[in-house]
């Protein structure tokens, strides 16, 4: 066994793999760029290297510099994890040209398996069912929109070279083909360096299994069982579950089987994933997706539910050490079975109630479930940073249980208990998710999520949510209690001479919410508040929420609560404030597209710039005709939240289209 090892990643990922080294008693080297000075898994690490500045170009992705810390600090192998050069093939041969141990397949079986093209070629020689789609690779656009209207729509645009969602674009109008391409082509080379496309038949509400299998350098290979995934957004697994509810015995079976031949037909090694596209109603009928080369995020289910000679507690990460370092497998597939149910949902740093736009900040105040039937994979700590250059997962909370009904009520209850204040999260959307009867009763399909998403959303702000603010508010008014004197009209109490107090009123503000004027609840039963938590009764209900500075949190939801200053506003408004002409950020992240210019003229809805966030692409579309008098960023600029980008005074009338106008939809 090796006595370093590199962990190439970060974040809960590597704050995972850290943990298994710690086990085995292996020296764990992190690395992080000058974002991540900071961060839970440089400081868990035995030791670690700065790699370089924030841009992951120039640290994560930067191979020369990873290969120069791993022999800076003695690794003898390099843990890609699960994520940016984990399924780089380039890597992992320079890796082994530099005299370290890749924990992971063989550099031949990534590039085959990364080429989606070639996978599916190879796979269906072995005997594998695939996705009908196109045959080829670099088609080019024209070439592309003919297999597309060939196969007939919908259709499914993927690049050739990435996973995860990345760059797929679903098309169900055979004219939209055009600008979809060119939108899938963007993002994957943005993603993967690479934008060949494939277009697959898109199969109406599928389900979305993957296998999880094991292979090790001796010609031993085995599945370890399958994993529910069809609870997705925009192609983005949210959910995962072990076992799946939709699959017999026999379909397990075949499906394990399948994933084995697809390991052994690209020669595989170590931890991966197979993934199928099953038809809900007809599950005997699955079709080959694509092989993760890989542990994938959601692996911590199968550790939970797969038993080996009976015990249960894998680790599948110290297996893909083991098999590195050239163990042999020391169980067969007779070996393996299953006991229980396990369920994860993953913590994203993105706000639901504004379309899931990725979200920043700061952790104010973290609370995070640990227990004998609950565990949470996490790279965050207090005071964290997160910021908009990398992936927005920030966590993911496992719950097991004997069977699946008491597992999905015990992660209910688990993410009703996680808090990250500071940073705005889904944690809130996937509890009440999860209590969605189609979930519940196992009726679901990678478009439950999608198609359900807005009444997932909360009905506005629970107006406890402003009692709550004003009582902090009130609280960080009132006079030390020292024992000295205290002025009587230094205490904001609404006391007015002669008559019964009058209410005391503060003002307040959300995102995107119109503001309140809100009386602090009076009484002795109105709210208590302390450091970190705030109890306010409204309508004779007790309500108890956590708190960090602004922001309030209750059951996985959070608001940031601001004050308002209504006479300052106005004076903005009177002094000529742009409001609706105005453009600004959506989301904290970096414009990528600038389409305009000032004084030129543009048509409602047409899209204006770009700005990249975590990983996604959102336009920024012209709320209405008019010129373009104001353009504050160019291509490269890193902007907040909310900040003016553009400004565009209106047309009493719109001009006349020169040409096809952009939807103004989310590019991702």
């Amino acid at each position: 066994m090796f006595d370093t090892v590199l962990v190439a990643n970060r974040g809960e990922i590597a704050v995972r793999v850290i943990r298994t080294l710690r086990a085995l008693g292996i020296r764990s080297v992190a690395i992080f760029s000058d974002a991540d000075a900071g961060a839970r898994h440089v400081r868990e690490a035995d030791t670690a290297v700065r790699l370089g500045p924030a841009p992951a170009t120039e640290s994560y992705l930067c191979a020369e510099r990873l290969l120069e810390a791993a022999a800076r600090t003695g690794a003898q192998a390099v843990h890609p994890g699960y994520g940016f050069l984990a399924e780089n093939a380039a890597f992992a041969a320079a890796c082994a040209d530099a005299g370290l141990v890749f924990v992971g397949p063989p550099a031949a079986a990534i590039e085959l398996m990364g080429d989606k093209i070639r996978a599916k070629e190879t796979v269906h020689a072995a005997g594998v069912p695939v996705v009908p789609g196109s045959s080829g690779s670099g088609l080019s656009d024209a070439e592309l929109a003919a297999a597309a209207r060939e196969i007939g729509t919908p259709v499914l645009l993927k690049p050739s070279a990435g996973g995860g969602g990345k760059g797929m674009r679903l098309v169900r109008d055979a004219a939209l083909l055009g600008e979809e391409i060119a939108a899938a082509r963007r993002e994957a080379r943005s993603s993967f360096g690479d934008d060949t496309l494939l277009v697959e038949r898109w199969i109406d509400r599928p389900r979305h299994i993957e296998i999880q299998v094991l292979a090790d350098g001796h010609g031993n290979v085995v599945h370890l069982g399958e994993r529910e995934c069809s609870l997705q957004r925009r192609h983005q697994k949210v959910i995962e579950e072990a076992p799946s509810v939709l699959l017999d015995d026999a379909t397990r079976a075949a499906m394990g089987e399948a994933a084995v031949r697809a390991a052994r037909s690209c020669g595989y090694r170590g931890a991966g994933t197979v993934e199928f596209i099953v038809p809900g109603k007809d599950p005997s009928a699955h079709y080959f997706m694509e092989m993760n080369t890989r542990l994938q995020v959601e692996h911590p289910v199968t550790e939970l539910t797969a038993t080996v000679a009976g015990r249960r507690g894998l680790d599948l990460v110290a297996w893909q050490l083991r098999v590195a370092a050239g163990e042999e497998l020391p169980f067969t597939q007779d070996d393996i079975g299953f006991t229980g149910h396990a369920v994860e949902a993953r913590i994203c740093a993105e706000d639901p109630a504004r379309d899931f736009l990725p979200t920043g900040g700061t952790v104010h105040l973290l609370r995070e479930v640990q227990g004998a039937v609950v565990r949470t994979d996490s790279g965050l700590s207090q005071d964290a940073e997160v910021g908009s250059r990398y992936d927005p997962m920030l966590s993911k909370v496992i719950a097991y249980g004997p069977d699946r009904a008491a597992a999905l009520r015990v992660l209910r209850a688990a993410l009703a208990e996680t808090v990250t204040l500071g940073v705005t999260t889904n944690a809130g959307f996937l509890r009440r998710l999860l209590a969605h009867p189609d979930v519940v009763s196992g009726e679901i399909d990678t478009g439950l999520v999608e198609r359900e998403a807005a009444a997932l959303l909360p009905d506005g702000v629970p107006p406890e949510v402003y009692a709550a603010a004003a009582a902090v508010r009130q609280a960080a008014l009132e006079p030390s209690a020292d024992g000295g004197w205290r002025d009587p009209f230094g205490v904001p109490s609404g006391f007015r001479l002669g008559g019964e107090a009058a209410p005391v009123r503060h003002w307040l503000k959300l995102p995107g919410q119109e503001p309140v004027a809100q009386d602090v609840p009076p009484g002795a039963d109105g709210a208590e508040v302390t450091a970190d938590t705030v109890r306010v009764t409204v309508d004779g209900v007790l309500h108890t929420f956590h708190r960090a500075g602004d922001w309030l949190g209750r059951d996985g939801d959070s608001w940031h609560v601001t004050d308002h200053d209504p006479v300052a506003a106005a004076l903005l408004g009177a002094a000529g404030g742009h409001g609706a002409d105005a453009l600004t950020a959506p989301m904290p992240g970096t414009v990528t597209v600038v389409k305009v210019a000032v004084g030129e003229e543009v048509r409602a809805g047409q899209g204006l710039l770009v700005v990249e966030a975590m990983k996604m692409e959102h336009v920024i579309a012209a709320p209405h005709a008019g010129t373009v008098t104001a353009l504050d960023v160019a291509p490269g600029a890193t902007v907040a939240m909310d900040q003016v980008l553009a400004v565009v005074d209106p047309h009493d009338e719109e001009p006349s289209p020169e040409g096809p106008a952009d939807d103004g939809q989310e590019a991702s």
